[in-house]
């Protein structure tokens, strides 16, 4: 069995998704198999949940820096803590920037097999002149990078060289059905934020312009002249949230719930009847949605969702089998489509069925496991 050091910037305390995308797979290793090195949370984390570190399974080894850069210093440590605690392979959280770093531990340790997980922004870097070549770097110095769906796929192999691309292997996170599933506590939510039996349409994210919440709420008005009392729960919190209380100013159907504990975010969906997040690309292709978590965890929830069109964000719909894919730059598309879920429930019902049954069949935290397993453990 493999004993695997993972090097990251993404890790929890760190609210967002690539954290608890990391997270998962390693709390998902063997026992005894799993170390991670990582750079110091914020402030404001480290005092939400002081005691983090001391309760995961695995020794957490913090760097005093809030970033990791792929340094000599960065490198040196990494080394020396495989070497430390007897790990022959490496996980790098996100492949960019601290991937650069693997020709280095390959050189000078004892490490066999390095594997560069990639999310979203990774696409961003192989459009870039300077970032482009840094990422085929990390392509030739590790063994596998990883990639989310057919987009991210695409979009990261004309960066690589082609024995790189052709060592390429899907990894995307997955969905634990149990949490995340209808009767989850949505009641105790609505009855939190005084929604009672009104139609529900939530949104679960960071506040973050790419993810589209203003354009729910440019949208909102023209749902409500079909729908007139349907409300919009915005859950999460992020560098956009003032905007946005600002634009949903005098609109008593919108509750913007700020951020909230993990352990109530099944709660949070499941007070919803459709789910929607209309992310765009932005940025000149540069700052794009790489898959979106969330739209399965809400089709396992049983909602059907509307999504964005950015980037891989459709891999993780079945288009009008679990929800839309709408233009996320424009209100007018994302109106429609949730107009028309509101309108029939009955479409809707059966929208997040079908999305349940495919996210247990084919998003499974197993099914990812064994992926990562098959990674790590390849000769």
């Amino acid at each position: 069995m493999p004993r695997t050091l993972i090097i990251t910037n993404d890790f929890p305390p760190r609210p967002g998704g690539i954290e608890s995308f990391v997270h998962e797979l390693a709390l998902r290793r063997p026992d005894d198999s799993v170390v991670v090195y990582c750079s110091s949370p914020a402030d404001r984390d480290a005092r939400a949940d002081p005691d983090f570190d001391l309760r995961q399974p695995f020794p957490v080894v913090r760097d005093g820096a809030r970033v990791l850069l792929p340094t000599p210093r960065v490198a040196a440590r990494a080394r020396a803590i495989a070497g430390l605690e007897g790990c022959d392979t490496v996980l790098y959280g996100a492949a960019a920037p601290l991937g650069l770093v693997a020709g280095t531990l390959r050189e000078h340790g004892t490490v066999r097999r390095q594997v560069a997980l990639t999310h979203g922004h990774e696409t961003g870097w192989s459009a870039l002149p300077g970032a482009r070549e840094a990422l085929r770097r990390i392509g030739d110095t590790t063994d596998t990078v990883t990639y989310l769906g057919e987009y991210t796929r695409r979009r990261l192999a004309r960066a690589l060289s082609p024995g790189a691309a052709d060592r390429m292997r899907r990894l995307a996170p997955g969905v634990d059905t149990e949490r995340f599933r209808p009767g989850a506590g949505g009641e105790e939510i609505r009855a939190r934020h005084g929604l009672g039996g009104r139609p529900v349409v939530v949104c679960v994210s960071r506040l973050v312009r790419r993810k589209g919440q203003d354009t729910l709420l440019r949208a909102w008005p023209r749902v409500l002249a079909d729908v007139p009392d349907a409300a919009l729960l915005v859950v999460g919190d992020g560098p956009d949230a003032e905007r946005l209380r600002s634009a949903a100013r005098g609109m008593d159907s919108v509750v913007l719930t700020g951020a909230v504990p993990a352990e109530e975010l099944p709660a949070h969906y499941d007070a919803g009847d459709v789910f929607a997040m209309p992310c765009r690309t932005r940025r000149g292709g540069l700052d794009v949605e790489g898959l979106g978590i969330v739209y399965l965890e809400a089709s396992s929830t049983g909602l059907p969702v509307v999504a964005g069109d950015s980037g891989g964000a459709p891999d993780a719909v079945l288009a009008d089998e679990t929800g839309y894919v709408v233009d996320g730059s424009l209100p007018g598309p994302t109106a429609r489509a949730l107009i028309r879920l509101l309108r029939d429930p009955d479409r809707a019902a059966r929208m997040g069925a079908r999305g349940r049954e495919w996210v247990s069949r084919e998003w499974s935290w197993d099914r990812v496991s064994q992926r990562l397993d098959a990674l790590l453990s390849a000769p």
